[in-house]
């Protein structure tokens, strides 16, 4: 068995590119990868082809699930040695509220640049949805658990860019203020070390290392990635600035 102590590395990755406004859509939760999000998780794998991972982690997600897939797929020490792959507890997105819209601008304004406002006062993903200060914990205890109560030297975390983005903060001492500088690309590839000593007869987390943050093997220096993945995803651009809402819940224009 692997030894828990000791600098272990963990690649953690965002899903692929999804669809929200796909035909047949009823619950964001379930969307499948597009064809551009097989595309960036093969990718993906392809630059984590030699890597030998001990497992692979997902958040239990579909577009999770379908991403550590297309990535194990180019993997030579998974395809040789079936590395095991598996749910990471708490890796889910943050739970949005319930929200109705037809509008892909109105869901982007919605959602564009939130991760600003984590710090303020009872401060949610979405109107009604998880609390940014609960998702932190949720997240950081999933994260530990994962690191200390498993046994692995190198492993994979496919999840989302709400998850990542407080992992990045947590990672870097930074807290919910951190988290809005740390764009997540769909696709893209965080590398962390993880030193892991034992501490009262149990494993301490010493200090992690963040050794590369939003690698897109698909586009390395972001040439044609000039706006956020929301914006991205959403085929809009906000140009820099944050969307407001007038009184009655419109766009302004």
């Amino acid at each position: 068995m692997t030894k828990m102590y000791g600098r272990r590395r963990l690649y953690l990755m965002r899903h692929g590119h999804v669809d929200y406004f796909a035909p047949g859509t009823t619950d964001f939760r379930l969307v499948d990868l597009t064809d551009d999000g097989q595309a960036q998780a093969k990718a993906a794998g392809r630059a984590l082809s030699s890597i030998s991972l001990d497992r692979i982690y997902h958040s239990g997600l579909p577009r999770t699930i379908q991403t550590a897939k297309f990535v194990a797929a180019e993997n030579e020490a998974s395809l040789a040695e079936k590395v095991p792959m598996s749910i990471a507890d708490g890796m889910e997105e943050l739970r949005g509220g319930v929200y109705v819209t037809e509008s892909r601008t109105e869901l982007a304004a919605r959602l564009a640049f939130s991760f600003e406002q984590a710090t303020e006062p009872g401060a949610a993903f979405l109107p009604g949805g998880e609390e940014f200060a609960s998702a932190y914990a949720r997240i950081v205890k999933g994260f530990e658990t994962l690191i200390l109560q498993k046994s692995w030297k190198t492993a994979l975390l496919v999840a989302h860019e709400g998850v990542n983005r407080l992992l990045l903060g947590y990672a870097s001492n930074a807290g919910l203020a951190g988290i809005g500088t740390f764009e997540q690309d769909l696709g893209c590839i965080n590398v962390l070390d993880i030193d892991v000593v034992p501490k009262d007869g149990a494993a301490k987390i010493q200090r992690i290392i963040i050794k590369a943050v939003n690698l897109t093997p698909y586009d390395d220096v972001k040439a044609g990635l000039p706006k956020t993945s929301l914006e991205h995803m959403f085929n809009v651009d906000f140009d820099g600035a944050r969307p407001d809402f007038t009184s009655d819940g419109l766009l302004q224009k």
